[in-house]
């Protein structure tokens, strides 16, 4: 059966929504994974509150959630995710050992008079397990690995292995040169999905009297090009995308990548890549939206 991967939101930092943003979409981070009878949601930016619709329709709602840190855009999305509030929802939620507990943060998240309903009355089923870098455990059909990032708080990658197929999520990190880790765990993917959220120059701060990122945790696309021909992988998704970033700008930014790795394909909402175990393809469709990858 291999894997399908998802993307239901591919901004960061805030969702981003308009007539020049349409084309990518708004929603901040969230990335489901198939593997077989196995779901695993990558993220609870806002792009979740589409996907739970989605599974309370199919009434597919046993759900284990990787939780890359706690920065509003990737779980501010979750009081918005229709299973919570059902009794027939069972939930394993991943998340880093730093800090403060999982519990405690969704539970931070849902008080009064931030929002009406209270982490603690949701009926459904949770599961909260911590993480520290390194880890490898199983999640249903796939197997997962956990790394830590370089970002202002922590937060973990995750390679997902399932029938000879893999994935690597590697949002929110800052790297001004190749990361041998990452490297590491993302040895011959089949995809790469990389924080790509600024151009080299704005990283720089050389756009004008713009101000350097440098310190502020994220990536480049020449970065992430770069880690994608040193771990050889097939194909690398440019991600989390600055919310000021047009959908031209967007196109821009993967003919540039494009030139450097020519594997490189800008995340979109509704982009859907399967990969097939046994003839080891990939295949790729947008749907839902009308530009063309």
């Amino acid at each position: 059966m291999g894997m399908t991967i998802r993307f239901w939101g591919v901004r960061g930092s805030i969702p981003s929504p308009g007539p020049e943003t349409v084309e990518v979409g708004g929603n901040t981070s969230c990335v489901e994974v198939e593997c077989g009878d196995t779901r695993i949601i990558l993220d609870a930016g806002t792009g979740i509150r589409q996907l739970g619709a989605r599974l309370v329709e199919r009434r597919e709602l046993q759900i284990h959630l990787l939780l890359s840190h706690y920065h509003w855009d990737h779980i501010h999305g979750l009081p918005f995710f229709a299973p919570v509030y059902l009794p027939s929802a069972k939930l394993e939620v991943f998340g880093a050992a730093k800090l403060r507990s999982i519990h405690d943060v969704l539970h931070s998240q849902m008080t009064y008079p931030m929002f009406p309903v209270a982490f603690d009355d949701l009926t459904s089923h949770w599961s909260l397990r911590h993480l520290r870098s390194g880890d490898r455990f199983g999640v249903g059909d796939a197997r997962v690995t956990a790394m830590m990032l370089n970002h202002p708080g922590g937060a973990l990658a995750y390679r997902i292995e399932h029938e000879g197929r893999s994935v690597v999520y590697a949002t929110d990190t800052e790297h001004q040169s190749l990361d041998p880790g990452l490297i590491d765990l993302a040895d011959r993917a089949d995809v790469l999905i990389y924080d790509s959220q600024y151009t080299p120059e704005e990283y720089r701060g050389e756009m004008g009297g713009s101000r350097s990122r440098v310190g502020w945790g994220h990536s480049t696309y020449e970065i992430g090009c770069g880690i994608a021909h040193a771990a050889k992988v097939g194909r690398y998704v440019l991600f989390h995308h600055d919310p000021q970033r047009t959908d031209a700008q967007v196109a821009q930014l993967e003919e540039r990548a494009r030139r450097l790795f020519d594997g490189s394909v800008a995340a979109r909402e509704g982009l859907v890549v399967e990969l097939d175990s046994s003839r080891h393809e990939w295949n790729q469709s947008l749907s839902g939206r009308r530009a063309s990858v």
